[in-house]
């Protein structure tokens, strides 16, 4: 069995039936149980329509190895994390394709802890095992039991905010049809804030679009309705709602790179000098925050494997990806798209402000062209390229995650993609939103040389 175009960088995707199906993840099932040698594992599962038979299959792999299964039902793959980590369990598998299509889905992956299964920490290792079928004995076949983590999530999640001294905060809420909904509901029902829901359903044929609010065009429908309800906030969630993207009180999307140097800034004001974790792409303003709150930044290559593995390292507070991943330590330094908004609402709450005043100035201070993809046939010649042209006059150069390039008063990244022959590029300057127009159509330009669009 060949499961190549299944198995990504950091975790299981394909289309079902043909590059995924039952026989397929129960071998993985078996894999994984072969691989980690578990003897109690979490499964979750999306809302999507294949997601009950993939999890089945995934269930009758694990419990014909020996493995007990926790099986916590329909949930986000935060979910997954909290079951693993607070009960005690040797791993976690998450049934999931997040923000693809509705004919999609996969698996995420943890061991104990909730420590991420990826590609260089066993997913390879796993692949191998299904493909070659290597399972060993099963020997006695474990026990399967239905668990309801929901109300212990939930007090998790509002351990975050002082609830009893919450004020009302409107706030617009974009579920995408995936599993974001209930969850929100379950909160809801414990907050003083009010709600208006858009695509609060859950439905596996995601019928109003993927639920992705990286695509610009999918975040209209929830700025539209932030203007209409004069709401204080907008939120929106991908599919299995590990993130979560804002939008300020005018209906304007915040890019999530002002949205970790906010969140830092609350978390300092509690754990001054505590180290905070940020991601290479865009670095400036996230400085200027942690430093200016007193804490101290740590960079890490972006990714979740590498986030978590860093947040551990540091025992960071927090740490934050312009992605929209958010992470906690005390989250048992996982990422989660619930734990971030309930923060900051708590915080426009608390302070009276609107989140256009939050972050505008650091906008102007720090303006970021946001990421730009280009189609490229050779990635590291155009990496290259990129080096030996802006390295004159550099004052600082890292291969962190790729390549960052920074000059007095702008700076770069660039990136290849993981999955894709693409580059990836950020562009930021220091209060000269201008010139970073400038460079970032200069670096476009160059990288189209080798072949983009």
């Amino acid at each position: 069995m060949d499961l190549s175009h299944s198995f990504k960088a950091y975790d299981v995707r394909g289309r079902i039936p043909d590059e995924l199906n039952p026989d397929a993840v129960y071998r993985i099932g078996r894999a994984y149980a072969a691989w980690l040698k578990p003897r109690k594992v979490a499964v979750g599962r999306d809302i999507r329509e294949s997601s009950e038979e993939v999890a089945n299959a995934l269930i009758s792999g694990l419990t014909e190895s020996g493995v007990d299964v926790v099986d916590i039902g329909l949930c986000g793959t935060e979910c997954v994390y909290f079951a693993t980590a607070t009960l005690g369990l040797d791993g976690g598998i998450m049934v999931t394709a997040s923000h693809n299509p509705s004919d999609y889905n996969g698996l995420k992956f943890v061991r104990e802890q909730a420590k991420p299964v990826g590609g260089d920490t066993g997913l390879q290792e796993i692949r191998a095992l299904a493909e070659a079928g290597q399972f060993g004995p099963s020997g006695k076949a474990g026990t399967t039991t239905e668990v309801d983590i929901k109300p212990a999530w939930r007090d998790h999640v509002l351990s975050y905010v002082e609830v009893d001294k919450l004020r009302p905060v409107s706030i617009v809420c974009n579920a995408g049809n995936g599993g974001a909904g209930l969850y929100v509901d379950l909160l809801e029902d414990k907050l003083p804030f009010r709600f208006t829901k858009i695509h609060h359903e859950a439905d596996g044929t995601f019928p109003n679009g993927v639920p992705n609010p990286m695509i610009e065009e999918n975040r209209e429908v929830t700025a539209r309705h932030v203007r209409l309800a004069r709401a204080d906030i907008g939120i929106a969630f991908d599919g299995d709602f590990d993130r979560c993207f804002f939008f300020d009180e005018e209906g304007r999307f915040v890019d999530g790179y002002y949205i970790v140097g906010l969140l830092a800034g609350t978390f300092l004001e509690k754990h001054k000098g505590a180290p905070i974790v940020h991601d290479p792409r865009v670095v400036w303003n996230t400085l200027h925050a942690v430093r200016a709150a007193g804490g101290r930044p740590v960079q890490c290559k972006s990714g979740h494997a590498f986030m978590k593995a860093c947040m551990r390292k540091a025992d960071a507070i927090y740490g934050g990806e312009m992605s929209g991943h958010h992470y906690f330590r005390e989250f048992a330094y996982c990422d989660s798209g619930m734990i971030p908004w309930v923060i900051l609402a708590q915080h426009l709450s608390r302070t009276g402000l609107k989140l256009s005043t939050l972050v505008e100035e650091r906008m102007q201070m720090f303006p970021s062209s946001g990421e730009f993809n280009r189609r490229v046939g050779d990635s590291a010649a155009a990496l290259e390229a990129a080096r030996r042209r802006y390295q004159p006059g550099a004052v600082k150069i890292e291969n962190v995650d790729g390549l960052s390039v920074e000059h007095t008063r702008w700076r770069f990244n660039l990136r290849a993609s993981n999955t894709e022959p693409l580059i990836r590029l950020n562009v930021e300057s220091r209060g000269e939103p201008t010139l970073m127009a400038e460079k970032r159509d200069e670096i476009l330009e160059l990288l189209d040389t080798f072949g983009g669009v």
